[in-house]
């Protein structure tokens, strides 16, 4: 899972799966949950994230997995 943000769009994306996207339905305003092939969700696109969501802090808790930070 990736979490990527957007400063220039302030838009944030959040990558469930690296399988491609096939399908995409905003189910609110500004909220887009792209869908794979099999009809998963693969990722969960957010429009005006700053007015949206908790930028300022991330908190992660058990992820049994690495956590890392790029750039």
């Amino acid at each position: 899972m990736k979490l990527n943000y957007y400063p220039d769009t302030d838009s944030l994306y959040i990558e469930l799966s690296e399988e491609p996207s096939t399908e995409s339905q905003e189910v609110t305003d500004g909220i887009v949950l792209d869908f794979g092939e099999q009809g998963a969700v693969v990722g969960i696109d957010i429009d005006h994230a700053s007015k949206k969501v908790q930028l300022q802090r991330l908190v992660v808790a058990g992820i049994p997995g690495a956590v890392e930070q790029l750039g």
